[in-house]
């Protein structure tokens, strides 16, 4: 396929928030190796590390990217390409508050055959630009000492882990067919619905497309937390959304987000933190959602819209948050500023008790999804949504 017929898409993409706040938040001689299943074929590829949530500069001694062996842990060493930045520097350092790019890694990519980015940390570095993610397909490893080239990361030196830092963007230089769709919300979509929406692309021989999450744990629509306590709660919607949005070769994206702006205020007098004044109405909700549709037309994006999910059981619940989280429903189903519903709600509701999960779909929280009830997430969305769309 000639040159002009390519484009970069993201295969593979976190959101970037705020690790949650520790006294070990500082990192020296470690190595990170973050296993990516990609979507497509193709012969080079760029990697974005971003230091969005830092409050200081952070240097990389140096990263590469090499095909995984049979374990996760593992790569195969021969195929380990160095990745470089600023037209050929192995380390880089990425002021506060901003991202890098890497130079384009010639290294040959196919579909489902995972890769490993692998990166040492060999100075003090702030932890703090990070994502917590779950799912069948994420997970991550650090290891102290300089392993980065390594086949193997040594077994009493390593540890697995879900927080995903600084890496946010994996980009293959492929057909033009091929895109991505954007997952954007909070911790139930930065648990394992999009993972299983990936592992159905594979299933259903679904090609040209990949599952891009954007998501942080905690976060809300209208607000957000300016305190050390729960500073992990990320940045409101008005900062997230239309960075997180500018995704390469992306053409859809599927929001579900809000919840949390209802179940969190509960006044200060129980929480400092979390006054009444935050509750917004369903109005005000709205509107947020509204303001995602627009940015997100700005972007050229179709947009999908989840319903949010039940909440009776949780220990915040109260009727009245649960007629929000309803009032919020009705417009995203009635709408005719979106492309599409994807009612997640009525999916993993109970039957009897529509407040509530069916039991086999709660985690047992009444907040979040069971596992089977992620694999049914994924299963509800539209064929069509997933389909690739002409060049």
């Amino acid at each position: 396929m000639e040159q002009s017929m390519k484009k970069y898409v993201t295969t593979w993409g976190n959101a970037i928030s705020i690790a949650d706040r520790k006294p070990e938040n500082y990192a020296k001689d470690l190595t990170l190796r973050y296993p990516i299943r990609p979507m497509f074929d193709g012969e080079r590829l760029k990697i974005t590390l971003d230091n969005f949530c830092g409050t200081e500069p952070v240097t990389v001694s140096h990263i590469c990217v090499a095909d995984s062996a049979d374990s996760a842990r593992q790569i195969v060493a021969d195929t380990s390409v160095p990745v470089t930045f600023d037209n050929g520097s192995r380390s880089v350092t990425i002021p506060a508050g901003e991202a890098a790019v890497s130079d384009a890694v010639s290294f040959p990519v196919r579909r489902g055959n995972d890769i490993c980015v692998s990166f040492y940390l060999g100075e003090f570095v702030q932890m703090r630009s990070a994502v917590l993610i779950t799912g069948p397909l994420s997970k991550g490893y650090y290891t102290v000492g300089d392993y980065a080239q390594s086949s193997q990361l040594p077994l009493d030196l390593t540890r697995n882990t879900n927080w995903f830092y600084f890496l946010s963007n994996v980009e293959i230089e492929t057909a033009c067919d091929n895109r991505a769709v954007v997952c954007y919300g909070d911790s139930i979509t930065s648990q394992a619905w999009p993972d299983y929406l990936t592992l159905r692309l594979f299933q259903e021989e679904i090609g040209h497309t990949a599952i891009v999450r954007r998501a942080a744990s905690g976060t809300r629509i209208l607000r957000q937390y300016d305190n050390i306590t729960y500073d992990s709660y990320g940045l409101k919607g008005e900062i997230r959304f239309p960075r997180e949005l500018k995704v390469s070769g992306a053409d859809t994206v599927i929001i579900q987000h809000g919840i949390n702006d209802i179940i969190h205020p509960v006044g200060v007098e129980v929480n400092p933190f979390r006054p009444w004044s935050d509750l917004p109405t369903a109005e005000q909700l709205i509107e947020g959602l509204q303001k995602y549709v627009r940015q997100a037309r700005q972007y050229g994006l179709s947009v999908y819209m989840g319903t949010l999910l039940p909440i009776c059981g949780w220990r915040t619940y109260e009727p009245f948050r649960d007629a929000l989280r309803c009032a919020v429903n009705a417009w995203i189903r009635q709408t005719t500023e979106i492309d599409g519903v994807i009612d997640f709600d009525r999916a993993l509701c109970d039957s009897t008790n529509p407040a509530a999960f069916a039991q086999e779909y709660d985690s047992g929280d009444h907040l979040h999804p069971s596992e089977k009830a992620y694999a049914r997430m994924a299963a509800e969305v539209p064929e069509i949504l997933l389909r690739h769309k002409e060049c």
